[in-house]
């Protein structure tokens, strides 16, 4: 896929991953359409970024921003859902644990009701997390759930060709999403990635172009790319 010209939308596009996946877009001539719960947050953006607020929970706004929307190229998204439960699954808030599958609803309603307003070689990536496959002590919430998002595109492939699905695979990744600063954070990140194959945090500009990779190539769709390094081996 040649990506000038294309229209892009970018749920959670404001922050982290998504915002350097936005702007990466941005960049190759896309037009782009970064939607998060707070758009103000992503600063200066590129004349061919539009910010829009929105909850990817909120089904009648999202089904309504698509119609408004359509039609368009690309769909990544980023977006959270909202709160995680991490720590020992016998001893973990099972609330907590319910409410970490509202990244999987807020995915599902972004394919469910993003696919049909999209092109014919239109290409939908997700992002998921390397302890979908390769789970940490106290990471069992995300495991699930990132388990679920990378079985939720190789199901949905074969149902939405000659469209395209693929996911991202994330490891240790130098984000807001981690609140700790200086020496701290550091810290936490050297910790994190220790036993990895490359020691060291992954950018998010490096997860955008993985993003970037499944979207431009066109004979990927149903897979998983992994940007972690090397936390699957280690």
């Amino acid at each position: 896929m040649e990506l000038s010209g294309k229209k892009a939308i970018v749920f959670g596009g404001t922050s982290g991953i998504g915002l350097a996946t936005t702007r990466q877009l941005a960049e190759q001539g896309s037009e782009v359409i970064a939607v998060s719960r707070n758009p103000e947050k992503a600063g200066q953006m590129p004349n061919n970024v539009t910010l829009k607020g929105l909850d990817v929970l909120d089904e009648k706004s999202l089904i309504a921003f698509f119609k408004e929307n359509a039609p368009f190229d690309i769909l990544v998204t980023a977006a959270t859902g909202g709160s995680r439960s991490i720590g020992p699954f016998l001893e973990m808030d099972l609330d907590g644990y319910k409410a970490s599958f509202a990244k999987l609803w807020g995915y599902a309603h972004v394919v469910r009701y993003g696919t049909p307003h999209m092109s014919e070689n239109g290409s939908i990536v997700l992002v998921s997390g390397a302890p979908a496959r390769k789970c940490k002590p106290g990471q069992v919430s995300l495991s699930s759930v990132g388990g679920a998002v990378e079985a939720l595109a190789r199901a949905v492939a074969s149902e939405i060709k000659p469209r395209r699905i693929n996911v991202v695979s994330p490891g240790s990744i130098d984000t807001p999403m981690v609140p700790l600063k200086g020496e701290e954070r550091a810290q936490a990140y050297k910790n994190m990635t220790a036993d990895n194959l490359i020691a060291r945090a992954g950018t998010a500009d490096e997860v955008a172009q993985g993003i970037l990779f499944v979207i431009q190539n066109d004979f990927v769709t149903g897979t998983t790319v992994d940007v972690d390094g090397g936390w699957l081996l280690s």
